[in-house]
């Protein structure tokens, strides 16, 4: 069965972790809308410099563009599985999601909500380093590199991200409680949802997802 999956959860519950285990596993392509706007700000243009500053701000980006980028990008995919991670956030881009896959001619098979505590994500977002080259998430307790500082697939620096910082945390786990936790109840109501318990080590976690996710291929 090719899986196609969205993945819901407050910003620091671990939906790229585990997205990112699912797709060496599974052989399934990580979709994070972050990567994708981080990749147009770091153009330079006018827009991209626009695209920055909204999310250091922890606020999100205008729901046609993203849906453009998302578009675009599982056209290029064709056949392939695919966990999208940070689309839809809300309820209208939900809807545009299922206009596209309509248009595709793709169906999805689950949305899976990851949830951990307030001061679970706390922790884990102060820790969270990024590689500036290929984007792969490490932590500084949980997912160290095997070199300081250094990302172990391709050398690259690792560093924290603005909106990864304690102010901007609350602002963006504000942000999801007003537009994105809705998406819960419309994902429930199709039918699709899937809800995780991510406040566990990451071994554990990833346990509860294979789990929904083998349910799911022997349905």
């Amino acid at each position: 069965m090719v899986l196609r999956l969205v993945f819901l959860g407050p910003p620091g519950a671990g939906k790229g972790t585990i997205a990112q285990r699912l797709c060496d596993s599974r052989e399934l392509v990580q979709i994070s809308t972050g990567d994708l706007l981080r990749e147009e700000a770091a153009k330079g243009t006018e827009l991209g410099n626009k695209v920055k500053a909204i999310m250091e701000s922890g606020a999100y980006v205008d729901d046609s563009l993203v849906s453009e980028l998302v578009e675009n990008k599982l056209r290029e995919l064709g056949e392939k599985g695919f966990i999208l991670d940070g689309f839809p956030r809300t309820g209208e881009q939900a809807e545009m999601l299922e206009g596209i896959l309509n248009k595709l001619g793709l169906k999805l098979n689950a949305a899976i909500d990851i949830e951990a505590g307030d001061q679970t994500i706390v922790e884990r977002l102060s820790g969270r380093r990024s590689c500036r080259q290929c984007g792969k998430i490490y932590h500084v307790k949980n997912i160290p590199p095997k070199k300081e500082g250094k990302c172990d697939v391709c050398g690259g620096e690792l560093f924290q991200r603005d909106d990864d910082k304690p102010d901007v945390v609350k602002t963006r786990l504000e942000t999801y409680r007003e537009k994105t936790a809705p998406l819960i109840d419309y994902y429930k109501g199709k039918g699709l949802l899937k809800v995780i318990d991510a406040d566990g080590e990451i071994g554990e976690n990833m346990a509860n997802v294979e789990t929904e996710l083998e349910g799911i291929e022997n349905a």
